[in-house]
């Protein structure tokens, strides 16, 4: 099944539900856990029925969906249909949904030989040196958060250069920056905004509040 664009996928009529990285992500308010545990056996029942399986967080007031399908990295009609499936099974219930509140961190380092250093990372992230993926490195498992390796020039002196990507929902993105200026951040570079925009703390050190718009 072929992967959705962000345009596909924003033109699905997912009130509920934000594009984040490779999944659609969404927080459900159930506000005990009785609620909860509730939908969360309602969605297993759904997923069963749809031979499709999302990941599924439930602590004492919310449960977090994430929906993506693994054979084809990415986020496809199968998911579509089983977030407007879930959304409904969640509004029958009196249940609404916080879009703004998914938020997924991943981990980016520079480097000119992904393939030279990527064993290494996946070895010692997951314990299997074979756990990559393209230019990431994925623990199927979920134990740790997704290292993808940005492509730099090679370098004669060694330089370790990791960075932060904090993936937010496109609408609540700005709010974002403008939290982390006023909180004494800087705006380094917006040149890939929506996309990607470079923030950097009072010591330099880097992070991109990232989206799925413009990729």
């Amino acid at each position: 099944m072929s992967i959705l664009t962000t345009p596909q996928i924003l033109d699905a009529g997912l009130e509920d539900w934000r594009p984040l990285a490779q999944a659609l992500h969404t927080r459900f308010l159930t506000r005990d856990f009785t609620t909860g545990l509730a939908l969360v056996s309602a969605i297993g029942a759904l997923a069963e029925e749809a031979g499709h399986h999302p990941d599924l967080t439930l602590t004492y007031p919310h449960v977090d969906v994430k929906l993506m399908s693994h054979d084809s990295s990415g986020i496809t009609e199968r998911d579509t249909d089983l977030a407007h499936r879930i959304s409904a099974l969640a509004h029958e219930r009196g249940i609404l949904a916080d879009a703004s509140a998914p938020t997924v961190l991943e981990l980016a380092l520079d480097t000119a030989d992904s393939a030279g250093i990527g064993p290494f990372w996946a070895a010692l992230l997951t314990g299997d040196p074979g756990a990559l993926h393209g230019d990431d490195v994925v623990d199927p498992t979920g134990r740790v958060p997704l290292l993808w390796f940005q492509h730099t020039d090679a370098h004669a002196t060694p330089r370790q250069r990791f960075h932060l990507d904090v993936w937010v929902p496109h609408d609540v993105a700005g709010a974002r920056i403008d939290a982390a200026v006023a909180a004494g951040g800087t705006v380094v570079d917006d040149a890939g905004a929506p996309s990607f925009t470079v923030l950097a703390d009072t010591d330099g050190n880097r992070a991109c509040v990232c989206t799925a718009l413009g990729r």
